[in-house]
């Protein structure tokens, strides 16, 4: 497929690497923001498509540097009327994640396209 179906969830990096937290409870916030979104978008075409192939999803985790990075990109997907669900932590009332429904990958580029790759170095 040359345009697939993807899910992109953009995760702030500053809760691992200032703020403390670990890496299991960054993967549960994008867990967290995925499973959301795919719920509140779940009577939609391309998220029905790309639930019916289980074995084939495809989601990208992006790095987002803070807070307000984080709400300043939902509040430009909201504005272009991109589906998206960002997470709130309870009850820390923390925003820590952004999840969009899945779309073509050409679709969304424009809006997620400036961000890496979430990446960390383990400390083995």
């Amino acid at each position: 497929m040359s345009n697939p179906l993807v899910q992109y969830i953009l995760l702030r990096s500053d809760l691992l690497k200032d703020l403390g937290w670990s890496i299991g409870a960054l993967v549960a916030q994008a867990c967290h923001a995925s499973s959301a979104a795919l719920h509140l978008f779940r009577d939609d075409e391309n998220t029905k498509q790309y639930l019916n192939d289980l074995d084939n999803m495809h989601k990208v985790v992006l790095e987002i540097p803070d807070e307000e990075s984080l709400k300043k990109i939902a509040k430009k997907l909201e504005e272009n009327s991109i589906s998206h669900k960002l997470w709130i932590e309870q009850p820390e009332n923390v925003a820590t994640c952004v999840a969009l429904k899945p779309y073509p990958k050409d679709e969304v580029k424009k809006y997620v396209g400036k961000f890496k790759l979430y990446k960390t170095t383990m400390n083995a």
